[in-house]
Parts: structure tokens; C-alpha cells; sequence
């Protein structure tokens, strides 16, 4: 037992407190102590450490009458404190989840077993209708062969068959679109091809190349949730009109690429096709530079691709409009209940988590435009593609200074999509030696789409034109 008394320590062992030693106070420490004022005792006593060994060493400091005292604890206080900062509580949300999650395996089928079956509405230029797809419950026995045995059990999603319907809706218009294309003003030729993942996905992509044989440089565009590469058809060929070659995707459950419209199983899907489409456009034009241009959470994606050293060291730069760095639900409640509605209810369409009325542009040709659009999904957001965007912002967020390639970010400062702060932080936290970022007051989230679209590209020209 250790406490203070008259200016001097006292050190009880044993069961005998009558041969207690006591020790002098002469000098002072710094830990494991709680400050409680005092005018009785001339000193102080700041800190006490454990030791292991049979002898103990006391420092203690003398000071002045005013001074206060410090008597000595476990440092059970500072124990405390750190079992409920952040990152414990982020830790203990983590494992409840987990819990629940696992707990909740068993009943995945239940939650669907009264549900009467779910509409896929598929679009083209001429008319919108839509299908109905009873629900289904699939049983898939495991091969005895690979040591397992029994029946997995999953639940009914939409038929295959209708699937395929709607992505061949897509894909034709999306073909259409570009075989009608007459290369606008003739400076450019418009192609498109299809891509296979190494899942065995199909992707669409389209290509936009000068007529000029002397290409300056590439770049691959990459689209934002819910659109399709083919809205960046008039951009693409201002960069023709500067030598570049460019080059399209249609990321996974958009535009005319294989997957239910707007469903993303996984964005690490859009990250590992992105890494292997720049090896074919690389392969296919050696020794020119190439760029990447993300909208959205398509510049989520690019991000989370150059974190990748082997990637990042094959790309000279890339340019960011309204990044997906920092996105935040309607409701905090969403962020917890994420994890567990992607696993019952992944492809399901949550309305509540839309955010009503927010815009994206402030041009009404360029809204009606979109949203007129067959190849724009406009219906509500599906949960397990909602928490993979939730997902994907958490992990740069805590990875931002892992950035180095060089790179030029632009947000709206009235951007409601997306965040213009975490923007800011992306450049602040970037450990990449060349970066720029361009914030305009009172732009919404399509810069590109916006009235001074002229100037948002003419910026990205500037930057790439410097570049190469």
C-alpha cells in the first residue's frame, strides 16, 4: 500500500504494518496520477510505476504550500478513457454486427418467404415496361467431392432470365447509340467493344479516337453511380479534338454491362475490372501516357485502384469531378443498419435513403436529359450497392495519404451528392507531390453537365495538356 503523509511515503508490506519503512520525499515523476487540490501538505507526489522487482524506487518533487498534491493510482483512469474512446466503441459496433449477422444466417430464406415477388422495369428508347419475377427459393447441393455435404440455402433474387432481358435492352441501345454516331463534327472515330472480367462478367466499353494517327495521350473514362460512360460522348471528343485517345467503361449493373441495373454486388468488382481494363488499353498503346477521369463514385473507384503501387506507377495522372470521398446517409441510423439490410435485403430499394429533391445540376436541358434517359437508372438506391459506396469512402478516408499519384480534384461547393470538405482533406492528407484541387462557389455534382460545363473541361484540358 502506498500513500502520502506529512511529506513523506509510506510503503506497508506483508500483513505486519508495524514494520513499515517510510521513505523520504525527494524528487518527481509524471504518470498514472490524479491531482486533487490540498494546502496541508508542502509536496507533491506525480507518478508511480510497477515494478516487478523486490525493491522499489519512490521520486518525489518538493514544492511549495500553494502547490497541489497527486496521489498515487493503478492508472485504472487512463484504462477507462481508452476502453471508451472511438475507436474501441467503432471496434465493439464492428463485433456486434458480426454477431447479429451471424445469428441472423440461419433466417436469411424467412425474410423473403412472404414476399410476392418483384418487378424489373426494363426501358429502351421506345417504350418502358415492366416485368414481374415471382420470388424463388434456390437449393444448391454442395459437391460431396470437396468435402462438403449437405444444402445451401439462399434466398430468391431476380430470375436469371429476366436479368438477361433487361442487360440485352441495355447493351442493344447502348450499341445503337454508337454505331448512330457519326463522330459529330468528323474529328473523332466512336467504336465500342466488350470486355470479360475475370469472373466472366461482360462489360461494355467504347472507345472515342482522334483521326489524327499522332495520339498525344489516353484517357479512360469512368462514370458515376446510376449513369453510363455514353453521357460523356461531347467531352470525350473535346479530348479528341486535343490528342487523346479515349476510352469508356461501363462499370457493372450500368449502361449496356452485364448485372441487374444498378445492382453492385461489390465495388472491389469496379476496382479489380478497372486495374485489368488499363492493362488492355496499355497493351494495346504502348509508350503513350495515360490518364484516368472519374466522376462520383467512379472516382472513388480510380481512387481505390491507385492505391495500388503496380497501378498507380502505370498512370501519368488522374482528374476527379465531385470524388465519392465523403458520403453520409439521410440518416445516421443507416450507417449501422447497412451491414445487416446488404446481407437480408441486398438488391432491395430503399427510398428513404434517397435524400428527395436534391439536385445535380442546375441546368434544366441537362436534367431532363438524364433523367429521360433509358440507360440512367432512376429508381431508388439498392441497399447492398448504397453500403458498398458506404463502404469504399470509409476505406479512403482512412487511406488518403497513401495517395501519391499526381492528380487534379474538382468539387461544387453546393454539391449535395457527395462532399466538397472531403474533397479538401483529400488534398490536404495526399501524399502526392503534384495535385490540385478547383472549388467552385455554388456548382451542384455534375460539373461537367453543369452551365459552365465549358469551363470545367477547359480546366481538365489545361491539366492534361501540361502533362504530356
Amino acid at each position: 500500500m502506498i500513500c502520502s503523509s506529512k511529506g513523506t511515503i509510506l510503503i506497508a508490506r506483508g500483513e505486519n504494518s508495524n514494520s513499515t519503512p517510510r521513505l523520504g520525499l525527494t524528487v518527481s515523476s509524471t504518470d498514472y496520477a490524479n491531482r486533487i487540490p490540498t494546502r496541508n501538505n508542502p509536496i507533491s507526489v506525480k507518478t508511480f510505476r510497477r515494478s516487478s522487482s523486490p525493491s522499489m524506487a519512490v521520486e518525489t518533487m518538493s514544492m511549495g504550500s500553494d502547490s497541489s498534491t497527486l496521489i498515487l493510482t493503478s492508472g485504472a483512469s487512463g484504462r477507462v478513457r481508452v476502453l471508451f474512446s472511438m475507436r474501441e466503441l467503432k471496434r465493439l459496433v464492428t463485433i456486434i454486427q458480426s454477431l447479429i449477422l451471424f445469428l441472423l444466417l440461419p433466417f436469411r430464406v424467412v425474410v423473403w418467404r412472404r414476399r410476392t415477388g418483384s418487378t424489373v422495369v426494363i426501358r429502351d428508347d421506345k417504350q418502358e415496361r415492366k416485368v414481374w419475377s415471382p420470388p424463388q427459393i434456390v437449393v444448391r447441393k454442395r459437391s460431396s467431392g470437396g468435402g462438403e455435404s449437405g444444402v445451401s440455402v439462399s434466398p430468391p433474387s431476380v430470375p436469371a432470365a429476366v436479368v438477361d432481358e433487361e442487360v440485352a435492352v441495355r447493351r442493344e441501345l447502348a450499341i445503337r447509340r454508337v454505331l448512330e454516331d457519326e463522330g459529330g463534327d468528323g474529328s473523332s472515330v466512336r467504336d465500342y467493344s466488350l470486355f470479360t472480367t475475370k469472373r466472366g462478367d461482360t462489360l461494355f466499353t467504347q472507345s472515342w479516337s482522334p483521326l489524327s494517327p499522332n495520339h498525344r495521350g489516353l484517357v479512360v473514362l469512368l462514370h458515376g453511380l446510376n449513369e453510363h460512360s455514353g453521357r460523356y460522348n461531347d467531352f470525350a471528343k473535346q479530348l479528341n479534338a486535343n490528342g487523346f485517345k479515349v476510352y469508356g467503361i461501363d462499370w457493372i449493373g450500368h449502361g449496356g454491362s452485364d448485372g441487374l441495373h444498378a445492382y453492385v454486388p461489390s465495388l472491389d468488382y469496379a476496382v479489380t475490372d478497372l486495374k485489368s481494363f488499363l492493362d488492355k488499353v496499355l497493351t494495346e498503346n504502348p509508350g503513350l501516357p495515360c490518364f484516368c477521369i472519374g466522376h462520383s463514385t467512379g472516382g472513388a473507384i480510380i481512387l481505390k485502384a491507385m492505391l495500388d503501387p503496380k497501378i498507380e506507377s502505370r498512370v501519368s495522372g488522374i482528374a476527379l469531378t465531385s470524388p465519392a470521398v465523403g458520403v453520409q446517409p439521410s440518416h445516421p441510423i443507416f450507417t449501422v443498419l447497412a451491414p445487416i439490410m446488404a446481407f437480408l435485403l441486398p438488391r432491395y430499394q430503399i427510398s428513404a435513403a434517397n435524400k428527395k429533391g436534391m439536385p445535380v445540376s442546375r441546368d434544366p436541358a441537362a436534367l431532363v436529359a438524364k433523367y429521360s434517359d433509358p440507360l440512367v437508372f432512376t429508381g431508388s438506391i439498392r441497399v447492398k450497392t448504397g453500403y458498398e459506396i458506404l463502404r469504399i469512402t470509409a476505406h479512403l478516408q482512412q487511406n488518403l495519404n497513401k495517395v501519391k499519384v499526381p492528380f487534379l480534384v474538382m468539387h461544387g461547393t453546393d454539391d449535395t451528392v457527395t462532399d466538397p470538405n472531403a474533397t479538401k482533406k483529400l488534398y490536404e492528407e495526399a501524399s502526392s507531390s503534384d495535385k490540385s484541387i478547383k472549388l467552385y462557389d455554388g456548382l451542384l455534382h455534375d460539373l461537367l453537365f453543369e452551365p459552365e460545363r465549358e469551363i470545367i473541361a477547359g480546366e481538365i484540358l489545361d491539366w492534361l495538356n501540361q502533362r504530356v
